[in-house]
């Protein structure tokens, strides 16, 4: 199995920092790059590409719900048209941002809340879909690969684009494919557990659930996080057993 290694960056914000962005570029594939509305900022945007201009790092748009205080992390009820605008005006400020420094923006991935509702409501997912179909040129969507995965396949491809299958390196899985919950035990994996999950899902194209179930799921990109200096060398652990 080839995997990609993708990571959230760009969300500092004026004099508020967030992630090591830096040390985190030179090992990754793909950067999501929060576009302003949960994080991020139009100097952190434009620094934040040059960085991965630098490194060869293929470029994602991060859109959000516009919610800066709570980092994008809370659920926003929009209407079907509000949602489509606010995902295609981030897709724009980015996609111009790169352009203006030679770059071509590839993917989207939603941020936080957004990304969670899209996995859970078909028609949220629907209307992210949409708006990326009616975007000026062709985009890829990445999302969480579930076992649901065909199915999001046939989505896709009756609104007419690609997806990109998403794997967190960090997380549990529940027996269901989905992540599990953040407030039960076991829910981020300790340093050991993520290389074992990453080993096991490049070796074997699975995952170990809570309880103890071998789920089979399709794999493009790897997500790993890196705001610490913990997190930045498992990334480089990872790196090297994913290439190996």
């Amino acid at each position: 199995m080839t995997l990609k290694l993708n990571c959230d960056l760009g969300e500092s914000f004026g004099s508020w920092k967030m992630g090591l962005d830096e040390a985190v570029m030179p090992h990754i594939d793909q950067a999501n790059i929060a576009c302003g509305f949960h994080a991020g900022d139009p100097l952190v945007l434009q620094k934040t590409l040059a960085m991965a201009k630098e490194n060869g790092v293929t470029i994602g748009a991060h859109p959000g719900y516009p919610d800066l205080v709570g980092f994008g992390r809370r659920s926003m009820k929009v209407s079907a048209a509000e949602l489509k605008a606010m995902v295609q005006y981030q897709i724009a400020a980015i996609d111009g941002m790169a352009a203006t420094q030679g770059l071509t923006l590839s993917y989207v991935k939603p941020h936080g809340a957004m990304y969670n509702d899209m996995m859970a409501d078909a028609s949220v997912r629907a209307t992210i879909m949409a708006a990326i179909a009616e975007y000026h040129r062709p985009v890829v969507l990445m999302l969480q690969s579930t076992p649901n995965a065909e199915t999001h396949l046939e989505e896709a491809k009756a609104a007419g684009i690609e997806l990109l299958f998403e794997i967190f390196a960090d997380r549990c899985y529940d027996d269901d494919g989905k992540l599990l919950a953040r407030t039960k035990p076991g829910a981020v994996h300790t340093k050991d557990k993520m290389l074992a999950q990453v080993k096991q899902l490049k070796e074997q194209g699975t995952v170990t659930t809570v309880s103890g179930h071998t789920l089979t799921l399709r794999a493009d990109t790897l997500c790993v996080h890196g705001d610490n200096m913990d997190g930045v060398n498992a990334i480089q652990e990872i790196r090297q057993l994913i290439q190996s």
